[in-house]
């Protein structure tokens, strides 16, 4: 047997918190829980438990799964970027993360422009802003950051060099993994693949142009909200 070679892919499990949206799903908190460890016992690398911020079932969830041991999972939480302004200290969304105290957190936030104004009716640069200093209050307080980059792949089409300024605003406040998501499901994969592609080039050129350290890792977020029920 040769060197056990480093493990490259981490499984991110959603399914108690995005898969839970359905109006016939409703878990108490011993069914999350106990989920939570059949997932640990599949060695699931992060489960994202819910969104501590959303209601008080999903934050009892945290609180009660600080209670189990686990083996190998590791707990996420769910949020968005801090809300247009405010700061991201002041964010009740974002505090509840911190509450919850989860390892983790998968932050979602927008990357296609006619989400920013239609959605959030901010500036493209008011969103960037709220990117960074979301990202960047999660990581001062030492919690590993998923940044999910929603809608990426329609805010790609629309305007490539502004979604990839937000995956690079939340690269620049520490984000250690930047999720792309396929947020309407209908991404081709032959069209992923040279999204990813072009957006890794992108990224790259923009850390070399500000001098840092090159370190991205990918993750990906697809749904299948396009098929046929």
């Amino acid at each position: 047997m040769g060197e056990q070679q480093e493990k490259t892919v981490e499984i991110y499990d959603a399914t108690l918190r995005d898969g839970t949206q359905s109006k016939d799903v409703n878990l108490t908190v011993h069914d999350k829980l106990k989920v939570l460890k059949l997932l640990d016992d599949a060695k699931v690398d992060y489960v994202e438990l819910g969104w501590p911020g959303s209601n008080p079932k999903d934050m009892e969830a945290f609180l009660e799964a600080l209670k189990i041991k686990l083996k190998h999972t590791k707990v996420s939480a769910f949020a968005s970027t801090r809300k247009k302004n405010i700061l991201a200290k002041d964010d009740d969304n974002l505090k509840a993360v911190l509450k919850s105290k989860a390892e983790v957190c998968s932050i979602f936030g927008k990357s296609w422009l006619q989400h920013v104004s239609a959605q959030l009716r901010a500036t493209p640069e008011e969103n960037l802003k709220a990117i960074f200093e979301s990202v960047e209050f999660l990581k001062k307080s030492k919690i590993k950051v998923f940044f999910d980059a929603e809608h990426y792949f329609d805010g790609f089409k629309d305007n490539k060099d502004y979604a990839v300024d937000c995956l690079f605003n939340a690269y620049k406040a520490g984000a250690d993994c930047l999720v792309l998501c396929d947020t309407n499901g209908g991404t081709l994969p032959e069209e992923i693949q040279e999204i990813f592609t072009q957006t890794r080039d992108m990224l790259n050129k923009k850390i070399e142009r500000e001098d840092m350290v090159k370190g991205i890792i990918f993750g990906i977020h697809c749904h299948n909200d396009s098929a046929a029920v």
